[in-house]
């Protein structure tokens, strides 16, 4: 591993749970200087304990002809939405859309510098005071793991409320509000409910459209799925909550035909491994599926469908790094993470890719789904 550049080295053995400071993007790539575009940020690509630096424009040139990705289609919401509780003010997170139509919810209290911390003391019954006199009601926690989420009923119309007053979600790490068009992937489609994504998906968000047109002419393919990802958990990491998704028939039938015929199917980002993992069987053969998803992947119950993925880079207590685990490998992971701390890539939403693509070995027959 490099040395000398002041940041610390991946020691997940100790209590590491922030990126270290000056690695956070703190806005996208293309407000860093002038003529840049989204795909302006660097792409890490590691190969088992093989890893190398490109720049994200080079992904065409990485990839080959009937490889698959995977991506999400989930549009972004203004999930954020100034209240109040009495006196105080509060800011609701709306994170998913339940099928009684609830709300989960979190409630997060302003830090005096444009950005939220978390709210303690909230109770069931408590009324929260929307925009345009519309009113929400806490009834219960999600779940028995803590009180950061609560189902909520409101007497308004929710989405309409999040188009007429709502925001992006926005953490510390970055620098200023961003219009809501800054956390649309190009994959982005109207759910025809208004469904949507608390929070971006945002492994896709260097893809343009000029990229995705080189993808195809290259003889790339693209299979759409749908999961709309909930609120993370800024502070506690915990896993994600079930949320919604959907693989359509279509879809299914190119994941499996590319498995069929020995070609690599590579999710873009956590979100789609999700999805299409929440339709295999334990044959590995997708099926369409649609519904609620509590899977977490993990290194214990492995991946049956994704051979590589796409992703951002993680703080050391996320979940999210159980699942890269399970795709690549600990060791692997280790080692990426150390040429990305000593590489300085920027971490979050805006920040720089990781692409994990599964070792070549030659004369060798996929038999597993696998080839590591």
């Amino acid at each position: 591993m490099r040395t000398g550049t002041g940041v610390p080295p991946l020691e997940r053995s100790q209590e590491w749970v922030k990126v270290p400071e000056g690695l956070s993007a703190r806005v996208p790539a293309e407000q860093r200087g002038p003529g840049l575009g989204r795909d302006a940020v660097r792409l890490l690509v590691s190969r088992g304990a093989q890893v190398t630096h490109h720049a994200f424009p080079e992904l065409p040139l990485l990839l080959r002809a009937g490889d698959l990705l995977v991506v999400n289609t989930s549009p972004t919401l203004a999930a954020a939405v100034d209240a109040r509780i009495g006196d105080a003010r509060v800011v609701v997170h709306f994170s998913t859309r339940g099928d009684d139509g609830r709300w989960a919810v979190e409630l997060r209290e302003p830090d005096g510098r444009g950005t939220t911390r978390a709210r303690t003391g909230t109770r069931a019954y408590r009324e929260v005071m929307l925009p345009g006199a519309g009113r929400l009601v806490l009834q219960e926690p999600l779940s028995p793991r803590g009180e950061r989420l609560w189902w909520a009923r409101a007497d308004g119309d929710v989405l309409g409320i999040l188009r007429a007053h709502g925001r992006p979600i926005r953490y510390s790490y970055t620098e200023r509000d961003q219009p809501l068009s800054a956390y649309q992937t190009v994959f982005a489609l109207p759910s025809p409910d208004g469904a949507g994504s608390a929070e971006m998906p945002s492994a896709a968000r260097p893809f343009t459209a000029a990229l995705v047109a080189e993808l195809v002419s290259r003889g790339v393919q693209f299979a759409p799925v749908t999961l709309h990802t909930g609120v993370a958990s800024a502070e506690a990491h915990e896993p994600p909550y079930p949320e919604r998704f959907a693989v359509p028939e279509a879809s299914a039938r190119l994941i499996n035909d590319a498995r069929a015929g020995g070609r690599r199917v590579i999710a873009v980002g956590t979100t789609a491994v999700r999805a299409v993992e929440s339709a295999a069987g334990q044959d590995g053969v997708v099926r369409a599926a649609q519904g609620w998803t509590d899977l977490v992947v993990t290194p214990e119950r492995g991946v049956r469908v994704v051979d590589g993925l796409l992703t951002g880079l993680h703080e050391p207590e996320a979940s999210h790094l159980r699942m890269l685990e399970a795709v690549a490998g600990r060791p692997a992971v280790d080692r990426a993470y150390e040429e990305a701390l000593s590489g300085l890539y920027l971490w979050h939403e805006f920040g720089d890719v990781h692409l994990i693509l599964p070792v070549e070995h030659p004369h060798t027959t996929r038999c597993d789904g696998n080839s590591w």
